[in-house]
């Protein structure tokens, strides 16, 4: 549409208005306080009307202008003969229902961003069928490998070659390793805290029990002066470093597949054990003796566990090094298949002959088999992602732009919930981009949006913790059952 308008029909304020509050909650990441405290010194405006017009009238816009883009993906047809999809859903929050996106990745168009109530393949399959019904050819889809979604896929895009995320498939893999790492990690812990817990816990004090303070009243500064005796001050001041080393070291966290902290704490308190062991050539000290002895039970009792753990992550890593592209000749889909199972079947028999490894080699192979068919495609299609990365990525920075804008975490997954599907569209690049395109809306296609926002927020008008609400709520409910028909049941 050529033509433009100056406001919305039925609307106070221009989309020059409109467009600034947008514009200021998504990309400045401003809340409604500081939107509103930044508007009204130019027009008389409240904050709730604030908030009223970004929920109601700007993010209806937003929608129907991604609508309006559609007609890109004809151009992405024409130049590459079919639509690339990537697809993720956010975990659910308790029983509702779970967020989706389906953005096509070459033009960053969002085709479908809503809720679903159930993930069978029947759901995936009337989620997935409106993009279908366009017409356009499917080539490729990259999702997670979700069971309800991957005969969904097939059914829908019978075409498509259907790639699985590298990361979730090497996650699962890790699973097992994940879990006897991390139990390794506690017994290691408890180990170290058993032999020296209450030496490693020792800190220079203001008083009995108190650290550092600040405020009103803060802890006093002790200048530092010469010491009568300077070796045994630099000493304390070694074995200080060295029980807040071994004391940090205890609280390590790990991510798996790859951030292992069983294995990580186990090396690193290997490092100080042996530091202590210099030390002690040099200069003898009874702490010294009691922190190595402390960390060598400690290590001693954990070995077992951290080889073979340290042997299973290395076959994690050769894995993902197999899968990765990056300083490798160009390879196909099959070829870079063939080497990953010449490589589990090279292993095969190391997990045979060492009973603590089999479990793990077998988790490995079975998901191996599993993602088989969908691992492999991004070698045949240049520029087809590995990972399902993006389309996560999309979901952290939504959570993280709303709290900052709210800063609760609890009111971020109400907005999730009742918003999400609307606060996950992209944005124009620029704020007068926002204003041009915004202003073309179709008044219809306009009032049908909030329509739609409102039906979905209707499932959340009983959501409520505030008693007063609530008893009101319930008594409106009572008068309007009371008013039915007696024989409507």
């Amino acid at each position: 549409m050529s033509w433009q308008q100056i406001a919305p029909i039925g609307c106070t304020y221009g989309y020059d208005v409109i467009t600034q509050i947008g514009w200021q909650r998504q990309i400045q990441r401003q809340t409604f306080s500081e939107i509103h405290l930044d508007l009204q010194g130019r027009l008389c405006i409240s904050e709730a009307e604030v908030r009223a017009i970004y929920q109601q009238r700007y993010l209806p816009l937003r929608a129907c202008h991604e609508r309006q883009e559609m007609d890109r993906l004809k151009g992405v047809v024409a130049e590459h003969g079919g639509l690339w999809l990537t697809l993720d859903g956010l975990a659910p929050e308790g029983g509702e229902a779970q967020l989706w996106l389906v953005r096509e990745l070459r033009s960053g168009i969002v085709l479908r961003s809503g809720w679903m109530s159930q993930q069978d393949q029947g759901a995936f399959v009337n989620f997935l069928q409106p993009i279908a019904a366009l017409g356009w050819p499917v080539t490729a889809v990259v999702s997670d490998k979700q069971r309800g979604l991957v005969p969904a896929v097939a059914e829908v895009f019978s075409d498509a070659k259907h790639a699985f995320c590298q990361i979730h498939y090497l996650n699962n893999a890790a699973e097992p390793i994940g879990e006897a790492d991390e139990a390794m990690k506690i017994s290691l812990r408890q180990g170290v805290r058993q032999q020296m817990g209450t030496l490693i816990r020792q800190e220079t004090v203001e008083t009995a029990g108190v650290l550092t303070v600040t405020g009103g009243i803060p802890s006093p500064m002790i200048p530092k002066t010469a010491s009568s005796d300077p070796l045994a001050q630099e000493q304390d001041a070694i074995l200080q470093d060295l029980r807040r080393r071994i004391r940090y070291l205890l609280t390590l966290k790990g991510r798996p597949p790859f951030c292992l902290a069983g294995i990580a704490m186990f090396e690193r308190l290997t490092e100080v054990k042996d530091c202590l062991e210099r030390l002690m050539v040099q200069h003898t000290h009874p702490e010294l003796a009691q922190l190595q002895q402390g960390l060598q039970v400690a290590l001693q009792a954990a070995q077992t566990d951290y080889t073979r753990l340290h042997q299973a992550a290395d076959w994690l890593e050769h894995i993902a090094d197999l899968l990765d592209p990056e300083e490798k000749p160009p390879r196909s889909a099959d070829q870079v298949q063939q080497a990953l199972f010449d490589y589990l079947q090279s292993i095969q028999p190391i997990s045979e002959n060492e009973p603590g490894l089999r479990s793990f080699f077998y988790t490995i192979q079975k998901t191996t088999l599993s993602y088989a068919p969908g691992l492999f495609h991004s070698y045949d299609l240049p520029g087809l992602p590995r990972t399902n990365n993006q389309c996560e990525s999309t979901f952290r920075d939504l959570n993280r732009r709303l709290l900052r804008t709210t800063g609760q975490k609890g009111l971020t997954r109400r907005i999730i919930q009742r918003a999400g599907a609307w606060e996950l569209l992209p944005c124009p690049d620029s704020l007068q981009d926002a204003l041009q395109t915004l202003n073309r809306i179709s008044p219809q296609d306009f009032q049908e949006e909030r329509q739609r926002i409102r039906q979905h927020r209707d499932r959340f008008r009983l959501h409520t913790r505030s008693v007063k609400q609530s008893h009101a709520q319930l008594y409106r409910l009572e008068q309007r059952w009371a008013n039915l028909p007696a024989n409507s049941s």
